[in-house]
């Protein structure tokens, strides 16, 4: 059987899902920012019933925290949560990397050559939404190239959460996800050496999370539809 067609309300919503889950990733919407319903309505040219469906589904996926009387705002990871993303990552970074042989590197090889070039470069500018963006997505092609929707999908929304986390808990504004550890990871999958790979990858969220300080931040104010007009 062939896949079921998505209705245009699916559509609009998973629209909607895209555009504040691209904001959120690229810390254009940092933890805290309220979600005013009629300045997303009026961003995205949305359908308010649509841009509610959105919001309860990310809330599901805990992207988004909705509270009766005050409305939806981006989650606020604790600390303790911040840890246990980082156990999940393990785990399922870990399953992604064992998943990926040298094969399905090679059918996959101009969209990995793409996106370290396009990491290269970013790293080597100032532009920091560039920089989160690359370094970020370099994980979730990871999940692509694996071959596994759920492990794609999980990550996913592992990625957008670990956001949350970098914007509320990184030490210093320099980008934590480093080009030359994924090089590495990327040169230990095509050599067939997966063993090595998961160790590369262990020590890399290693770094990521040991760069964290796990206490309360400040929130700012933010124009939301200026957010969402730029992304």
């Amino acid at each position: 059987m062939g896949a079921i067609p998505r209705t245009n309300k699916q559509k609009e919503v998973d629209r909607i899902i895209e555009s504040l889950s691209r904001a959120i990733a690229q810390h254009l919407l940092p933890p805290g920012t309220r979600l005013v319903e009629a300045q997303i309505v009026d961003s995205l040219q949305a359908n308010r019933n649509h841009v509610q469906v959105a919001l309860q589904r990310l809330a599901l996926q805990r992207i988004v925290t909705i509270e009766p009387n005050r409305g939806a705002r981006v989650s606020q990871p604790s600390a303790r949560e911040a840890r246990e993303i980082f156990v999940a990552r393990r785990a399922i970074e870990g399953a992604v990397v064992a998943s990926i042989t040298p094969e399905k590197m090679r059918r996959f090889a101009r969209e990995v050559d793409a996106h370290m070039t396009a990491e290269a470069r970013a790293t080597q500018s100032s532009d920091r939404r560039a920089i989160v963006r690359e370094l970020s997505s370099f994980h979730q092609l990871l999940g692509r190239i694996s071959g596994n929707s759920v492990l794609a999908d999980i990550m996913e929304n592992l990625m957008v959460r670990s956001s949350l986390i970098v914007a509320l808990y990184q030490r210093n504004d320099e980008p934590s996800c480093q080009h030359d550890e994924h090089q590495a990871i990327l040169e230990a999958l095509m050599a067939g050496a997966v063993q090595e790979a998961e160790g590369l990858m262990k020590h890399h969220l290693d770094h990521l999370e040991a760069e964290l300080a796990l206490d309360d931040t400040e929130s700012r104010d933010i124009d939301l539809k200026a957010v969402l007009a730029s992304v």
